[in-house]
């Protein structure tokens, strides 16, 4: 929906630190972080992969 409406797209850059929407290459390695054994022992945590939003 966001990168469909331009208006959209322009209101979250507005109220985003990194000033544009996420992208899918944004949170993709966010996600391969966590998975991998080096993480294994963080559980139970809410990470908030955001940009900034609404900081």
């Amino acid at each position: 929906m966001v990168r469909d409406n331009p208006d959209i797209a322009r209101h979250i850059a507005e109220i985003t630190a990194l000033g544009r929407p996420d992208y899918p290459d944004d949170i993709g390695p966010m996600i391969a972080s966590l998975l991998s054994e080096d993480n294994c022992w963080v559980n139970a945590q809410q990470i908030k992969v955001s940009g900034g939003q609404a900081i």
